[in-house]
Protein backbone atom coordinates (compact mmCIF):
# COMPACT_ATOMS: atom_id res chain seq x y z
CA UNK A 1 0.00 0.00 0.00
CA UNK A 2 1.12 3.57 -0.54
CA UNK A 3 -0.06 6.96 0.69
CA UNK A 4 1.34 10.48 0.34
CA UNK A 5 2.32 12.10 3.63
CA UNK A 6 3.79 15.59 3.84
CA UNK A 7 4.72 15.43 0.17
CA UNK A 8 6.46 12.04 0.36
CA UNK A 9 5.12 8.71 -0.86
CA UNK A 10 5.00 6.27 2.09
CA UNK A 11 4.92 2.51 1.62
CA UNK A 12 3.31 0.21 4.19
CA UNK A 13 1.53 -3.08 4.73
CA UNK A 14 -1.58 -3.54 6.84
CA UNK A 15 -3.25 -6.70 8.11
CA UNK A 16 -5.84 -7.77 10.67
CA UNK A 17 -8.33 -5.95 12.87
CA UNK A 18 -8.23 -4.75 16.46
CA UNK A 19 -6.03 -2.29 18.35
CA UNK A 20 -3.39 -0.75 16.09
CA UNK A 21 0.22 -1.97 16.28
CA UNK A 22 2.72 -0.05 14.14
CA UNK A 23 6.06 -1.70 13.34
CA UNK A 24 9.06 0.46 12.35
CA UNK A 25 12.25 -1.11 10.92
CA UNK A 26 15.86 -0.18 11.47
CA UNK A 27 18.01 1.75 9.02
CA UNK A 28 18.88 -1.31 6.93
CA UNK A 29 16.22 -3.49 5.35
CA UNK A 30 12.55 -2.75 4.89
CA UNK A 31 9.47 -3.16 7.05
CA UNK A 32 8.22 -6.34 5.36
CA UNK A 33 11.52 -8.20 5.62
CA UNK A 34 12.07 -7.05 9.20
CA UNK A 35 8.59 -7.67 10.56
CA UNK A 36 7.10 -10.42 8.34
CA UNK A 37 6.74 -12.80 11.27
CA UNK A 38 4.93 -10.25 13.41
CA UNK A 39 2.76 -8.88 10.59
CA UNK A 40 1.36 -12.34 9.99
CA UNK A 41 1.24 -13.74 13.52
CA UNK A 42 -0.26 -10.77 15.37
CA UNK A 43 -2.93 -9.88 12.83
CA UNK A 44 -5.30 -12.40 14.42
CA UNK A 45 -6.08 -9.90 17.21
CA UNK A 46 -4.50 -6.58 16.16
CA UNK A 47 -4.45 -4.22 13.21
CA UNK A 48 -0.77 -4.61 12.34
CA UNK A 49 0.94 -2.01 10.16
CA UNK A 50 4.51 -2.44 8.92
CA UNK A 51 5.56 1.13 8.06
CA UNK A 52 8.50 2.03 5.85
CA UNK A 53 9.98 5.37 6.91
CA UNK A 54 11.05 7.77 4.16
CA UNK A 55 14.11 6.31 2.48
CA UNK A 56 13.30 2.65 3.23
CA UNK A 57 11.53 -0.01 1.19
CA UNK A 58 9.05 1.49 -1.26
CA UNK A 59 8.90 4.86 0.51
CA UNK A 60 10.32 7.95 -1.18
CA UNK A 61 13.68 9.37 -0.14
CA UNK A 62 13.57 12.41 2.15
CA UNK A 63 16.14 15.21 2.14
CA UNK A 64 19.37 13.98 3.70
CA UNK A 65 18.96 16.54 6.51
CA UNK A 66 15.45 15.27 7.31
CA UNK A 67 16.52 14.60 10.89
CA UNK A 68 14.94 12.54 13.63
CA UNK A 69 12.21 15.17 14.10
CA UNK A 70 11.30 14.94 10.41
CA UNK A 71 10.91 11.18 10.78
CA UNK A 72 8.84 11.60 13.95
CA UNK A 73 6.52 14.06 12.24
CA UNK A 74 6.21 11.76 9.22
CA UNK A 75 5.04 8.89 11.41
CA UNK A 76 2.51 11.09 13.22
CA UNK A 77 1.18 12.42 9.92
CA UNK A 78 0.94 8.89 8.55
CA UNK A 79 -1.13 7.77 11.54
CA UNK A 80 -3.41 10.76 11.08
CA UNK A 81 -3.82 9.90 7.38
CA UNK A 82 -4.79 6.36 8.41
CA UNK A 83 -7.24 7.77 10.98
CA UNK A 84 -5.41 6.07 13.82
CA UNK A 85 -5.58 8.21 16.94
CA UNK A 86 -3.45 5.95 19.15
CA UNK A 87 -1.29 2.93 18.47
CA UNK A 88 1.11 0.54 20.11
CA UNK A 89 4.43 1.63 18.59
CA UNK A 90 7.17 -0.95 18.02
CA UNK A 91 10.58 0.02 16.64
CA UNK A 92 13.84 -1.79 15.91
CA UNK A 93 17.17 0.03 16.33
CA UNK A 94 16.82 3.33 14.40
CA UNK A 95 13.08 2.69 14.57
CA UNK A 96 13.27 2.78 18.37
CA UNK A 97 15.06 6.15 18.34
CA UNK A 98 12.42 7.40 15.92
CA UNK A 99 9.68 6.33 18.34
CA UNK A 100 11.32 8.23 21.18
CA UNK A 101 11.29 11.39 19.07
CA UNK A 102 7.68 10.71 18.00
CA UNK A 103 6.66 10.29 21.63
CA UNK A 104 8.35 13.54 22.59
CA UNK A 105 6.68 15.52 19.80
CA UNK A 106 3.33 13.69 19.47
CA UNK A 107 2.86 11.73 22.67
CA UNK A 108 -0.90 11.49 22.22
CA UNK A 109 -0.39 8.87 19.47
CA UNK A 110 1.31 6.24 21.68
CA UNK A 111 -0.68 3.68 23.66
CA UNK A 112 2.59 1.89 24.46
CA UNK A 113 6.20 1.69 23.28
CA UNK A 114 8.28 -1.36 22.46
CA UNK A 115 11.95 -0.63 21.78
CA UNK A 116 13.73 -3.58 20.17
CA UNK A 117 17.52 -3.42 20.17
CA UNK A 118 17.02 0.31 20.49
CA UNK A 119 19.04 3.38 21.37
CA UNK A 120 18.41 6.76 22.93
CA UNK A 121 20.02 7.89 19.69
CA UNK A 122 23.64 6.92 19.01
CA UNK A 123 24.99 9.84 21.00
CA UNK A 124 22.63 9.09 23.88
CA UNK A 125 23.52 5.40 24.12
CA UNK A 126 27.04 5.14 22.69
CA UNK A 127 28.61 8.48 23.56
CA UNK A 128 29.65 11.22 21.16
CA UNK A 129 32.95 9.70 20.01
CA UNK A 130 31.54 6.27 19.15
CA UNK A 131 28.43 7.86 17.62
CA UNK A 132 30.59 10.00 15.35
CA UNK A 133 32.57 6.94 14.30
CA UNK A 134 29.43 4.96 13.55
CA UNK A 135 28.00 7.82 11.51
CA UNK A 136 31.22 8.14 9.52
CA UNK A 137 31.26 4.40 8.79
CA UNK A 138 27.61 4.49 7.75
CA UNK A 139 28.09 7.41 5.37
CA UNK A 140 31.06 5.61 3.84
CA UNK A 141 29.07 2.38 3.49
CA UNK A 142 26.33 4.27 1.63
CA UNK A 143 28.77 4.64 -1.29
CA UNK A 144 29.22 0.86 -1.70
CA UNK A 145 27.52 -1.23 -4.35
CA UNK A 146 24.65 -3.44 -3.10
CA UNK A 147 26.67 -6.63 -2.56
CA UNK A 148 29.46 -4.73 -0.83
CA UNK A 149 26.88 -2.98 1.33
CA UNK A 150 25.43 -6.33 2.45
CA UNK A 151 28.92 -7.64 3.21
CA UNK A 152 29.66 -4.54 5.29
CA UNK A 153 26.41 -4.51 7.29
CA UNK A 154 25.32 -8.14 7.72
CA UNK A 155 27.99 -9.30 10.22
CA UNK A 156 26.85 -6.75 12.80
CA UNK A 157 23.13 -7.26 12.11
CA UNK A 158 22.84 -11.05 12.40
CA UNK A 159 24.36 -13.54 14.82
CA UNK A 160 26.74 -16.19 13.46
CA UNK A 161 24.15 -18.88 14.20
CA UNK A 162 21.26 -17.17 12.37
CA UNK A 163 19.05 -19.51 10.31
CA UNK A 164 19.91 -18.84 6.63
CA UNK A 165 16.27 -19.37 5.59
CA UNK A 166 15.07 -16.69 8.01
CA UNK A 167 17.85 -14.28 7.09
CA UNK A 168 17.69 -14.57 3.28
CA UNK A 169 14.72 -12.19 2.70
CA UNK A 170 16.28 -9.64 5.04
CA UNK A 171 19.57 -9.81 3.15
CA UNK A 172 17.67 -9.16 -0.09
CA UNK A 173 16.03 -6.10 1.47
CA UNK A 174 19.41 -4.81 2.70
CA UNK A 175 20.79 -5.27 -0.81
CA UNK A 176 17.98 -3.01 -2.10
CA UNK A 177 18.96 -0.12 0.21
CA UNK A 178 18.49 3.53 -0.79
CA UNK A 179 21.84 5.36 -0.48
CA UNK A 180 20.12 8.73 0.09
CA UNK A 181 17.60 7.30 2.52
CA UNK A 182 20.26 5.33 4.37
CA UNK A 183 22.34 8.46 4.87
CA UNK A 184 19.27 10.36 6.08
CA UNK A 185 18.43 7.64 8.60
CA UNK A 186 22.05 7.38 9.76
CA UNK A 187 22.20 11.12 10.40
CA UNK A 188 18.86 10.95 12.24
CA UNK A 189 20.13 8.01 14.33
CA UNK A 190 23.01 10.12 15.59
CA UNK A 191 20.80 12.56 17.53
CA UNK A 192 20.75 12.32 21.33
CA UNK A 193 17.32 11.22 22.66
CA UNK A 194 18.15 10.85 26.36
CA UNK A 195 15.94 13.79 27.27
CA UNK A 196 12.87 11.78 26.25
CA UNK A 197 13.43 8.81 28.56
CA UNK A 198 12.19 10.30 31.87
CA UNK A 199 9.17 11.78 30.08
CA UNK A 200 7.75 8.39 29.11
CA UNK A 201 4.58 7.54 31.00
CA UNK A 202 3.07 4.82 28.80
CA UNK A 203 3.79 1.08 29.23
CA UNK A 204 7.20 0.36 27.71
CA UNK A 205 8.80 -2.97 26.76
CA UNK A 206 12.54 -3.12 26.08
CA UNK A 207 13.50 -6.19 24.05
CA UNK A 208 17.21 -6.99 23.65
CA UNK A 209 19.34 -9.95 22.60
CA UNK A 210 22.46 -11.38 24.18
CA UNK A 211 24.32 -11.69 20.82
CA UNK A 212 23.56 -8.15 19.65
CA UNK A 213 26.85 -6.38 18.93
CA UNK A 214 25.25 -3.13 17.69
CA UNK A 215 22.96 -2.50 20.69
CA UNK A 216 24.33 -4.67 23.51
CA UNK A 217 22.28 -5.61 26.55
CA UNK A 218 24.01 -2.87 28.57
CA UNK A 219 22.19 -0.29 26.43
CA UNK A 220 18.87 -1.92 27.27
CA UNK A 221 19.77 -1.90 30.95
CA UNK A 222 20.56 1.82 30.79
CA UNK A 223 17.24 2.56 29.09
CA UNK A 224 15.38 0.44 31.63
CA UNK A 225 16.94 2.43 34.45
CA UNK A 226 15.92 5.72 32.81
CA UNK A 227 12.36 4.92 31.65
CA UNK A 228 9.93 4.80 34.59
CA UNK A 229 8.17 1.46 34.96
CA UNK A 230 9.68 -0.07 31.84
CA UNK A 231 10.18 -3.83 31.43
CA UNK A 232 13.43 -5.30 30.07
CA UNK A 233 13.39 -8.71 28.39
CA UNK A 234 16.61 -10.30 27.12
CA UNK A 235 16.41 -13.06 24.51
CA UNK A 236 19.10 -15.72 24.20
CA UNK A 237 20.63 -16.36 20.79
CA UNK A 238 19.73 -13.68 18.25
CA UNK A 239 21.78 -10.75 17.05
CA UNK A 240 20.63 -7.21 16.32
CA UNK A 241 17.84 -8.13 13.87
CA UNK A 242 15.86 -9.76 16.66
CA UNK A 243 12.46 -9.97 14.87
CA UNK A 244 14.12 -11.68 11.89
CA UNK A 245 16.17 -14.23 13.82
CA UNK A 246 13.72 -14.98 16.63
CA UNK A 247 10.20 -14.33 15.30
CA UNK A 248 8.44 -16.79 17.62
CA UNK A 249 10.08 -15.38 20.74
CA UNK A 250 9.36 -11.80 19.67
CA UNK A 251 5.74 -12.68 18.92
CA UNK A 252 5.37 -14.32 22.33
CA UNK A 253 6.75 -11.31 24.20
CA UNK A 254 4.86 -8.76 22.09
CA UNK A 255 1.55 -10.59 22.44
CA UNK A 256 2.00 -10.95 26.19
CA UNK A 257 2.90 -7.29 26.58
CA UNK A 258 0.19 -5.93 24.28
CA UNK A 259 -2.50 -8.04 25.95
CA UNK A 260 -1.41 -6.73 29.34
CA UNK A 261 -1.70 -3.16 28.11
CA UNK A 262 -5.07 -3.70 26.44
Amino acid sequence: MRVEVNGLGIDFERAGTGPAVVLVPGFVGDARATWAGQLEALSDEFTVIAWNPPGAGGSADPPEDFGIDGYADSLAAFLEAQRIERAHLVGLSFGAALLLAAYHRHRRVASSLTLVGGYAGWVGSLGAKMADQRLARSLSASELDPDEFVAAMAPSVFSPSADPDLVAPALDSIRAFHPIGFRAMARASHADQRHVLPEIDVPTLLLYADHDVRAPVAIGEALAAAIPGSELVILTGPGHAIPVEAPDEVNRELRRFLRSVE
